[in-house]
């Protein structure tokens, strides 16, 4: 039996239900994501490594290996917990498959992030690594590294009533100067901390999956379904003990900021990368960049949203 969903724009045809993102009428069937096996020839397969990356897990391997099979017409995700993903070059098919004690849920955790991220650019759509909110009929984009507060700072903005477009993954949708951010599902990934600072207690959302710490917050009633112009970019900066401060930021130093935050980076040829560089020269030229300083208090996240929409309404 097959479902059908919608993720970043994409109209997506599954073998079984994605966890956290719901069943929805599709105009076309643009990926097919086939879960629980591989492709019968990869293990005849050769593959070349293209990417190792540079930091490992807890057991010693690389966090991730890619490696480039038959020609470049495939591509190969190896994760460190033995998660492996096939990705066709034209970004229109996928397979996963995982070992006991890991689940769906799990799978699901690498899909929603980095696979198809990674299919995005294949399809020729440049992504940030970030989390999207909506403004009236604009969306804010709130980038950084990983651990600098995206997703709380997302959910704390829901928290106050504001639509959530994306978490984790927003695109640049180039259409004519203006680059739109596609939803993405209705789901914000977050870990205990994070939990803590917003509800008081890390026990208050439920588990993503029995084999991770993260929790997820469901945003039935709290998800922007339609795609929205990309209005701002607040980059999250280093946490200070003082008051939240936000700043402009250099041209050169935000476009660094950018490139920098866009996913699969290591993965892009020459041409795949040069156009990533004009695409994000121009959107610096047609959306705001701001530098966002927050408190070290998690306590102080709603006063930090304040300041982030206070700075946003003043700027236009």
């Amino acid at each position: 039996m097959d479902y059908r969903s919608s993720i970043y724009g994409l109209g997506i045809v599954t073998n079984r239900i994605i966890p956290g993102v719901p069943a929805s009428t599709i105009a076309s069937e643009d990926l097919r994501i086939s879960f629980g096996s591989l492709p019968a020839w990869l293990h005849a397969a050769q593959g070349e490594a293209c990417y190792v990356a540079d930091y490992n897990r807890e057991c010693g391997e690389p966090a991730l290996r890619v490696f480039r099979v038959l020609d470049g017409k495939y591509y190969r995700f190896y994760y460190a917990d033995q998660t492996p993903f096939v990705v066709d070059r034209s970004g229109s098919e996928v397979w996963a498959e995982w070992s006991v004690p890991l689940t769906l849920e799990d799978t699901a955790t690498y899909l929603l992030g980095p696979v198809l991220g990674f299919v995005m650019l294949l399809r020729g759509i440049v992504c940030l690594h970030a989390s999207a909110i909506a403004i009236g009929n604009e969306a804010i984009a709130l980038l950084g590294p990983a651990g600098s507060g995206k997703s709380t700072t997302a959910a704390a903005f829901a928290e106050r009533g504001c639509s959530v477009l994306a978490e984790d993954v927003v695109t640049l949708d180039d259409r004519h100067g203006e680059f739109l951010v596609r939803p993405g599902y209705p789901c914000i990934r977050l870990w205990p901390p994070a939990v803590k600072a917003l509800y008081g207690s890390e026990t208050h959302l439920p588990k993503l999956t029995p084999n991770w710490d993260k929790c997820y917050l469901e945003l039935s009633h709290g998800f922007q379904t339609q795609p929205l112009r990309l209005a701002a970019i607040y980059l999250l900066g280093e946490r200070q003990d003082d008051g939240a401060v936000i700043e402009t930021v250099d041209r050169a130093k935000g476009l660094m900021s950018l490139v920098a935050n866009t996913y699969a980076t290591k993965l892009m040829d020459k041409q795949m990368r040069a156009r990533e560089f004009e695409l994000l020269t121009r959107v610096l030229s047609n959306v705001r960049l701001r530098r966002v300083i927050p408190r070290n208090d998690p306590a102080r996240l709603p006063e930090l949203c304040t300041r982030i929409l206070t700075d946003f309404c003043d700027g236009f």
